[in-house]
């Protein structure tokens, strides 16, 4: 199993590791420390020796942020973990605090005092947050200080190793470009930004652009890793050389000065000149050696990021194939997930295994993407709710039944969310899954023009919660990688993705609601940006998007009346497509059967 179900998280343990760590932060002469959870290079999965957050408050969320004071401490989290959190933690000695509506550098300015010195690690935040923490705790005459040394390791007796996970060559007939093309297209970038080089942190950008992948964090095929790209010169790649064998070394060695992590720093102490620099992902460490050597720091978007999200034909190709083998996986899954949660046996683990199994039975199965969110009633009400061996739950009759999930395959990442019914469903269930489902299809039959973002269209997923006075507290889209994260930038569909959409981007569309301790709904696809087209009597080509995601919406919840004929001819359009392109490859007759009884018209 890719996927564990032990239960991680410890809150029992959190007054003496508050209290381990101020005893530490005395003997440094700090106020309090901040642990955020992250690494050196920001990614969204880290490995277990920078799980800094979840050792020592027990929160085992993808974000969040502890502040560490004498006398206090808070956590902060986002929408889609405010319930989780308050599971996780001990709430008599930590506070949880909603991430958004109350960020923590302003809350931190109202607990703080003149002369007291709030401590952070610089390689574990980005420059941009700490001018934010910088110029909210100058304000009241604090001070936020660089700390050298990690204060939460010193009381971590049993911190993991770093990982050594194997690194491979990402072959170019998936990647659809050379490493060397990549290189060259993105020393244009560095070129037109005014810089004489870039900076990379991010292991997903370095992955994309050295056509290598790794295995050193769960659920993403990333080497943890640096890089120095130039204008004009060799690129540097400072990556543990225990993960390369001689191919692999060859390879890189060919297009970059392989050089080992500890020689980064002082690399970035030397370079000299006008320096790229990613503020919103780059740790402040980065630009305060840049600068401490000289350098001029040239604020800008990681270089890798656009390039990226802009899948060339080949990654297209390549989608495509991972959503028509991922669709086989899921209707056999939901399939017998239909037989057997009628006989009142199956629980949450119970439907991860089954699903990983019909993924891997694929045989082109190299991880999952995420950890399986898999929500049977109250639980499903938890946005980011991962199953353990202390939270599992039975799928009750009549009962909602949320699953989201991902693979990794060589030639595409996936990630789909299909709510189901177990019996027979309420008429607010009803309801709100047809709220839900009209809002996932306005924005798939959105038709917008060039510089159009994320956050114009966001409301379309919306507006028919809105109507009820409902709505959902995450983003409706974001950035999808190949073979890679998936979650990636720079696009987002969400009140804050103001980057516009363009072809090629991967998106998803999972508009939700949820119904806190009773139970939740998502459905989610995957979509590609289209490219411009005209239309009949327009004036200006408008872009669109195409959908990837092959899978049966669960028709028992629909309530047909409340859609337009618009939205009914889109979803039985959708459903014939899914049964004409899956049927075929579906290897047992009686899943066979259910497909097609699955994605029969609504008129049925």
């Amino acid at each position: 199993m890719f996927q564990t179900f032990d239960n991680v998280n410890d809150p029992s343990q959190g007054k003496a590791r508050l209290s381990a760590l101020r005893g530490e932060l005395t003997i440094r002469g700090l106020k309090g420390f901040l642990v955020p959870l992250a690494d050196e290079h920001q990614g969204e999965y880290i490995p277990a020796a920078a799980r800094r957050l979840l050792w020592l408050t027990g929160f085992a969320g993808s974000a969040g942020l502890a502040i560490i004071l004498k006398d206090r401490a808070a956590i902060f989290v986002d929408g889609r973990y405010t319930l989780q959190v308050r599971e996780q933690v001990d709430l008599a000695v930590i506070e949880p605090h909603h991430l958004i509506e109350e960020p923590p550098h302003d809350w931190l300015k109202t607990v703080v005092g003149k002369g007291d010195r709030i401590g952070f690690d610089p390689w574990l935040m980005t420059a941009a947050e700490v001018a934010r923490f910088e110029t909210a705790l100058a304000a009241v005459g604090a001070e936020f200080v660089a700390i050298d040394g990690n204060p939460v390791d010193a009381v971590w007796a049993d911190r993991p190793e770093p990982p050594k996970g194997r690194v491979s060559l990402f072959p170019e007939t998936l990647a659809g470009e050379s490493a060397e093309q990549k290189l060259a297209r993105l020393a244009e970038v560095i070129g037109k930004a005014g810089a004489d080089a870039a900076i990379l942190t991010r292991p997903d950008s370095i992955a994309w652009a050295f056509n290598i992948r790794g295995q050193d964090v769960p659920h993403t095929p990333e080497a943890l890793s640096f890089a120095i790209l130039r204008r004009d010169g060799r690129p540097a790649l400072f990556i543990d050389g225990a993960k390369l064998d001689n191919a692999v070394r060859d390879r890189l060695e060919q297009i970059a000065a392989v050089e080992p992590p500890t020689a980064f720093a002082s690399a970035l102490s030397a370079l000299g000149g006008a320096v790229l620099v990613d503020k919103a992902s780059a740790a402040f460490e980065v630009v305060r050696r840049i600068e401490a050597g000289g350098g001029k720091v040239v604020a800008g978007a990681d270089p890798v990021l656009l390039p990226k999200a802009l899948k060339n034909p080949t990654e297209l190709q390549g989608i495509r194939a991972a959503h028509l083998r991922d669709g086989v996986a899921m209707v056999r899954f939901l399939a017998w997930v239909d037989r057997e949660a009628p006989k009142g046996e199956l629980d949450e683990i119970a439907v991860t295994k089954k699903l990983e199994d019909f993924r891997r039975d694929t045989g082109a199965l190299r991880d999952i993407s995420f950890d399986t969110i898999a929500g049977a009633g109250p639980n499903a009400a938890i946005p980011h709710y991962h199953v353990s061996t202390a939270s599992n739950r039975k799928v009750e009759p009549n009962g909602i039944l949320l699953v989201d999930s991902g693979a990794q395959y060589e030639d595409g990442t996936t990630d789909i969310t299909r709510t189901m019914i177990v019996g027979t469903p309420t008429e607010e269930m009803i309801d709100r899954f047809t709220r839900v489902l009209i809002g996932n299809i306005r924005l798939t039959l959105a038709r917008f023009p060039k510089g159009t973002s994320g956050a114009h269209l966001d409301a379309l997923a919306r507006e028919k919660l809105w109507e009820a006075g409902l709505d959902f507290d995450h983003g409706t889209g974001h950035g999808v990688g190949h073979y890679l994260s998936v979650h990636e930038g720079p696009g987002r569909i969400a009140k804050t993705g103001h980057v516009p959409l363009e072809p090629g981007m991967l998106m998803s569309n999972e508009p939700g609601y949820y119904k806190a301790n009773a139970w939740g709904i998502r459905i989610e696809n995957l979509v590609i940006v289209t490219a411009p087209e005209a239309i009949e009597g327009g004036e200006r080509p408008m872009m669109g998007f195409e959908t990837v995601t092959l899978c049966p919406i669960d028709r028992r919840l629909i309530r047909p009346s409340m859609m337009t004929e618009r939205e009914r001819i889109w979803l039985d359009a959708y459903h014939t497509e899914v049964r004409d392109k899956l049927l075929p490859l579906v290897p047992d007759k009686a899943d066979q059967a259910w497909l097609v009884a699955a994605t029969a018209p609504l008129s049925h």
